[in-house]
């Protein structure tokens, strides 16, 4: 249902007193001012619940009832007293009560204007005015004659959605053949270019008002050609002009074809195209120029071409072209404008016979700016990124033989800045009453001027007085519902402009709480302060008030503050709100709680690394309460979850803190945090760890030696114990990590902060850390210093251990241990070695540069052997010559043995082995000392000197890992220091016949209480090997099997063999073998068996599976028997 009433108000000339007229229309009546001076009411009564406009006790204030349906019922409010104007009314209603479904519109008629205004109510939907998302843009267009429709476009968005409308050049479009909408877009069917070109703008209006797009600028390209039949005259100058007719813009190119062709007609000094009007200049007529011309336009914007028709030209031959001077017939303005950064092209092109010469300068003498371009045929001068200094005045000089003609023009720099906006508009959703302050800044060159509008008019007010309009600032005082709708702030300048808009929404309403009800029950400890806030959602504010006894304060805000609150302030309190179009309430409860205390707070502590402590934390509270507890390290929650060293112990009213092996990193304050729903208490306190000293920080080395360094530094943490006594240590490339080195003063006290480290290396690489300590402990060392060398000196140690002798003969060997590089102090270090002969005085030297040597030898054939000299070594380098060594006796090289060893004497032992003996070399005999002998064994047939060679120091040599029945030859000679010398004579050998290659077989073996009866078949020896004399039995103990542990049971020489067994029950392997005089052949296959109580017989072939049999493959218990543990018996080996 909806209301329309048409009132006509008039205020009278008396301050306070008004009468409303309503018009003539049956139905409506008059209404009355009523008995209290200022307050009126206006009666609308021919039909049964419609509406009253009453005139309620504050003056200004107004309400419109609509009474058709009880609780319903919407709000308008008068801003101010006395002011009036008509409305026109019409409005829907919601379904709950003080709530409007939709806004709803009012025209204000005053001066012969209307004003619409959206009045906006809370809604569950949110609405708002048109806002553009797409706006025209300036566009040109080329006409087609088939099918030509144009789409200018225009979108916006809204709620409810907003409608269309279209004007050109200011005109409001009416639709018709030629134009339609189509959503927001506009479509011309069928354009003109000089019906439908012009500036447009889009109107977008919905329920909350109008806004305006920017404006655009829209053109049509078309092709109009003059040209007709031309006959050109040889005679006199001609020019083949062709008109493109179309708009003009930067982005049209013109093109000419001649007679067709598929390339276009290339410009050059007798051809110009005028980018400007389209014509094609000949500057001299020939007769190849006789034929169809083509004019071509091209959109550089939509890539669309046109051509003209073909026009012929001929030429007429009843004339005859004379020479004369040029003539200009295309050039540029005489002044012309050239935006900063912009590309500004000069057109100059001269008729004449000779064709003329073009050329451009500036005539102030300078030169043509370098970045210009000019085209093949001169005729166009192109100045990109258009600069200040490029202004000035050109001049384009036409030249031929008949003389010369110039154009002159003046580039004017305009330092033009496009229009962008620096401050734009926001939205307001505003209360009744309140002040609105808007501001638009544009930045532009020339500086802009701002207009506003309001719903697509420029904006202007029924109520002058509440509007300031200053520029881009707009401030309306006292808002009423007739300001809300959609505001436009535009800036312009000549070169264009922009718009920014904006809705207000203007809101009156009664006081709501359903958003921010008084909370409903607050809890506070007796002593303490409540705040109680009342906020509730209404336009204008609303006036607030509180219902309960006792003093109490209201503040600005509306919130009550209670203070030093006590038992009796428990209770019930009710906010009220009001405002000129309701009043609403909420209530809330005070609940009083006795006051949390800390009754045992933390106290602050000293403790050492390492200890253990407990921080207390006890409280009383009220008993319906129930407390958390928190603890907080340095301002941080502690996360008990994360923790190794702390941790909460304690019972309901207890919270204590336990700090395990405490560490540095606990020093900080701790703060127990006590939370009730009621109230919030805490208690702080320090735990102070103390503990070694931090690292000393800064380490500088100052002044520098060849033996001491200066080192100076800052102090480190002390960790709450005061530092006693620094250390240094020190590393170098040849120490094992850092070593601690003498300073000066011998202990640095903590008070100190610089030392001298002395007994240094020279020329040796250093770092140096110092080290605090104190009561606590030893602290950790500080960063180390950068890498220092010490200066270079001389050598101070000699070498050691110098000592000689041995070599060939004739040389005198010196050796001597080297230096360490950490002790040669400095560069070029080398050794000198001086000698001389025993008992005389001059002394013989040499310098050795490498100071890796170690050895010298001197050679002379002349001295004699065993020569005793005196020696010395010294040392060297780029600082001067260092210490000798003590002078030592050393014996120079002697003389190889000069005779061999005799009575040589060879036997064989078995088939791999051979024993040597000879008599030794008397020491008479020899001028050196014999220090061994080298044994030479080889084969018949082979060369002395491929013998193989076995050297020992005795006079018994045995010769092993030989062939069995081989001749063998040897020889033996003395060796000493010198060398060896000569030979004995060779003495023969032959090795005796191999083993039995094969082991005992089918072994049989008994075993009755303690002893072994062991019986094997013989074994027969090949004819290459020699025959068996015996065969040998051996047992070993497999739990320790060796050499050590193997025990010969017995050597029968016959196929059988009894012996008591081992006494212990360990496993062992009991193992028979062949043998020939003085050694054994291989060992049969080896049988397993522990030591028994009861009597047992086996044979070989019994044996389990699991034993391995066979003389080349390794031994397997064999066990059997429920309780013994087996022996193993290895088979037998006979002896030859």
């Amino acid at each position: 249902m909806s209301l329309h009433c048409d009132t006509v108000a008039y205020c009278v000339s008396t301050p306070g007193y008004c009468s409303l007229l309503c018009g003539s229309t049956l139905g409506y009546s008059r209404l009355r001012y009523v008995s209290t001076p200022g307050y009126c009411s206006l009666l609308y009564v021919s039909t049964p619940g419609y509406c009253s406009l009453l005139y309620v006790s504050i003056p200004g204030y107004c309400s419109l009832l609509y009474v058709s349906a009880p609780g319903y019922c919407s709000l308008l409010y008068v801003s101010t007293p006395r002011f009036c104007s008509s409305y026109n009314l019409s409005f829907g209603l919601s379904n709950s009560p003080r709530e409007l479904l939709l806004p709803f519109r009012h025209s204000c008629q005053q001066q012969g204007k209307t004003k619409t205004v959206v009045l906006f109510h809370s809604e569950r939907n949110p609405r708002h005015g048109p806002v553009f998302s797409q706006e025209p843009s300036d566009s040109i267009f080329p006409l087609r004659f088939e099918d030509n429709k144009v789409f200018i476009n225009c979108k916006a968005k809204g709620n409810p959605a907003p409608y269309y409308k279209w004007k050109v050049d200011g005109r409001e479009i009416d639709m018709d053949l030629n134009y339609n909408l189509v959503e927001g877009n506009l479509l011309i069917n069928n354009p003109h270019a000089t019906h439908h070109g012009g500036v447009y703008q889009c109107i977008a209006t919905n329920t909350f008002g109008t806004i305006l797009s920017r404006e655009a600028k829209v053109q049509f390209a078309y092709f109009g050609m003059s040209l007709e039949h031309v006959s050109l005259p040889l005679s006199i100058p001609t020019i083949l002009c062709g008109y493109c007719l179309c708009s003009s813009s930067a982005e049209i190119k013109y093109s000419w074809v001649f007679n067709g062709r598929p390339s276009f007609l290339l410009q050059d000094t007798r051809r110009f195209v005028s980018q400007r009007t389209g014509n094609l200049y000949i500057a001299k007529v020939e007769a190849s120029d006789v034929g169809n011309y083509t004019c071509v336009v091209r959109n550089m914007m939509t890539n669309a071409t046109v051509y003209s028709s073909p026009t012929p030209v001929e030429l007429r031959r009843d004339a005859v072209m004379a020479e004369y001077e040029p003539k200009i017939e295309v050039q540029f303005p005489e002044r012309l404008h050239v935006t900063k950064g912009s590309s500004v092209k000069l057109e100059c092109f001269a008729l004449g016979n000779p064709v003329p010469a073009i050329t451009w300068r500036r005539t102030d003498g300078n030169p043509l700016p370098g970045k210009m371009k000019i085209n093949h045929s001169n005729g166009v001068l192109e100045i990109p990124y258009f600069r200040p200094e490029d202004a000035g005045a050109y001049e384009c000089v036409a030249e031929n033989s008949r003389g010369k003609n110039i154009a002159k023009g003046q580039l004017i720099f305009q330092n033009v800045e496009h229009l962008h906006w620096v401050q734009t508009l926001k939205d307001a959703h505003m209360a009744i009453e309140a002040n609105l302050q808007w501001e638009c800044r544009a930045s532009g060159k020339p500086k802009p001027v701002y207009r506003w509008l309001k719903n697509g008019e420029v904006y202007l007010s029924c109520y002058q007085d509440r509007i300031l309009l200053e520029g881009g600032r707009l401030a309306i005082s006292r808002i009423n519902l007739l300001d809300s709708g959609m505001y436009q702030c535009l800036a312009e300048n000549e070169h264009g402009a922009i718009y920014a808009s904006a809705e207000l929404k203007v809101v009156a309403s009664a006081p709501d709480f359903s958003k921010s009800l008084v909370k409903k029950s607050m809890l506070i400890q007796r002593g303490g302060e409540v705040i109680m806030e009342c906020r509730p959602h209404a336009s204008p504010r609303a006036s607030i008030s509180w219902r309960r006894g006792g003093e109490r304060t209201i503040m600005e805000d509306g919130t009550l503050r209670i203070t030093n609150i006590s038992k009796s302030d428990g209770g019930r309190y009710t906010c009220v709100a009001r405002n000129p179009f309701g009043t609403s309430s909420s209530t809330g409860t005070l609940v009083v709680k006795e006051p949390t205390k800390i009754t045992v707070p933390p106290l602050s502590v000293d403790a050492t690394v390492g200890q253990s402590i407990v921080l207390p934390c006890e409280v009383s509270r009220d008993s319906s309460l129930d407390p958390t507890f928190k603890w907080f390290f340095n301002g941080k929650l502690i996360d008990f979850n994360k923790q190794d060293h702390i941790e909460m112990i304690g019972g309901e009213s207890a919270g204590d803190l336990m700090v395990r092996n405490i560490q540095l990193k606990h020093s900080g304050k701790y703060v127990c945090m006590v939370h009730t729903v009621v109230d919030s208490v805490s208690a702080a306190a320090d735990l102070i760890v103390r503990g070694p000293p931090g690292a000393p920080e800064g380490l500088m080395v100052g002044e520098i030696t060849d033996s001491s360094a200066q080192l100076s530094w800052g102090s480190g943490p002390d960790n709450h114990s005061p530092v006693t006594t620094y250390s240094i240590q020190a590393r170098t490339p040849f120490s094992i990590g850092w070593q601690a080195v003498r300073t000066v003063p011998d202990s640095v006290p903590g008070q100190m902060f610089h030392a001298t480290v002395i007994d240094l290396n020279p020329w040796v690489d250093y770092e140096f850390r110092v080290v605090a300590s104190n009561n606590v402990g030893v602290g950790e060392p500080s960063m180390q210093s950068k890498q220092i060398r010490t200066k270079a000196a001389v050598p101070e140690v000699a070498p050691g251990n110098v000592s000689g002798g041995g070599g060939s003969r004739g040389e005198l060997v010196i050796q001597w241990e080297p230096i360490p590089e950490e002790l040669q102090n400095g560069e070029e270090f080398g050794y000198i070695v001086a000698f001389r002969s025993l008992g005389t005085t001059t002394w013989k030297q040499t310098v050795l540069p490498s100071p890796d040597a170690s050895r010298y030898t001197f050679r002379n054939d002349s001295i004699p052997p065993l020569s005793q000299f005196e020696v010395k070594v010294g040392v060297y380098n780029n600082e001067g010559e260092g210490p000798s060594s003590h002078v030592v006796v050393v014996y120079s090289a002697e003389e190889e043995p000069s005779i061999a060893p005799s009575r040589v004497l060879a036997r064989t032992l078995s088939a791999s082995e051979i024993e040597v003996y000879w008599e030794p070399i008397p020491q008479t005999a020899s001028s050196g000392k014999i220090i061994g002998y080298e044994v030479l064994c080889w084969e018949e047939g082979v060369q002395e000197s491929d013998a193989e060679m076995v050297k020992v120091t005795d006079t018994v040599a045995l010769l092993s890992g030989l062939m069995g029945s081989t001749l063998y030859l040897i020889s033996v000679r003395a060796q000493n220091s010198a060398g060896a010398g000569p030979s004995s004579p060779a003495v023969n050998v032959t090795t005796k016949k191999p083993p039995p290659s094969q082991p005992p077989g089918n072994i049989e073996w008994n075993l009755t209480n303690s002893k072994i009866f062991l019986k094997w078949e013989h074994v027969k020896a090949m004819g290459n090997e020699s025959e068996v004399t015996g065969y040998k039995v051996s047992v070993v103990s497999e739990i320790a099997e060796s050499l050590k542990t193997r025990k010969q049971m017995g050597t029968p020489a016959s196929t059988e063999h009894h012996s008591e067994a081992p006494a212990s029950t360990e496993r062992h392997r009991v193992t028979p073998a062949s043998t020939e005089r003085h050694r054994a052949t291989p060992a049969s296959t080896e049988c397993h068996k522990a030591t028994p109580a009861s009597t047992e017989h086996h044979r070989a072939s019994q044996l389990p599976q699991s034993a391995t049999w066979g003389p080349r493959q390794p031994p397997l218990s064999a066990t059997w028997g429920p309780r013994q543990p087996p022996l193993s018996a290895t088979g037998v080996q006979p002896l030859h």
